[in-house]
């Protein structure tokens, strides 16, 4: 099952501390990458601005300052209504956005109830595929090809 939690939303993209502009985004979180979260900004140009990053930065930020780098998040009060503040780097340029905390906060609790934080790792199959690679298969053990070595020493072994 590939389950997809989405969110268009409003956010503002913030220009300096007396202007923004409003810039539609879309939140999507996957079930098949539960560790991600995506966004995509419609800035007006021909092709939309894809971000991805950790989903665990962006629950954090909605409570406190976290991040460094390329990712930073963190909430505060925007002429007294709640918000997260994301600042985003790239050799593009630098963008800082603006998004209304109780909207976000909602999308992420739909995202955790669809995997819950602790729970990433089953979703992935590592486990399961790493215990298929790992299981000597039956058909090598019997015909002694997986007990061989395929490279064989350069001793030699009659005694020259």
């Amino acid at each position: 099952m590939n389950t997809v939690v989405e969110r268009e939303l409003e956010l503002k993209l913030v220009l300096s501390p007396d202007r923004s502009v409003p810039v539609p985004a879309r939140l999507s979180y996957r079930v098949s990458d539960p560790y991600a979260i995506h966004i995509t900004f419609h800035v007006g140009s021909s092709c939309p601005v894809h971000w991805t990053f950790a989903r665990e930065l962006l629950v954090e930020g909605v409570f406190r300052p976290c991040g460094h780098g390329d990712v930073r998040v963190w909430p505060t009060k925007v002429n007294g209504r709640s918000v997260v503040l994301m600042a985003l780097s790239s050799p593009e340029g630098d963008a800082l956005l603006e998004a209304p905390t109780a909207p976000v906060s909602a999308w992420l609790e739909r995202t955790l109830r669809a995997v819950p934080p602790g729970s990433e790792a089953e979703r992935l199959g590592i486990d399961d595929g790493l215990a298929e690679l790992l299981t000597p298969t039956t058909g090598r053990a019997q015909d002694g090809l997986w007990l061989t070595d395929p490279w064989p020493s350069d001793e030699s072994t009659d005694g020259e």
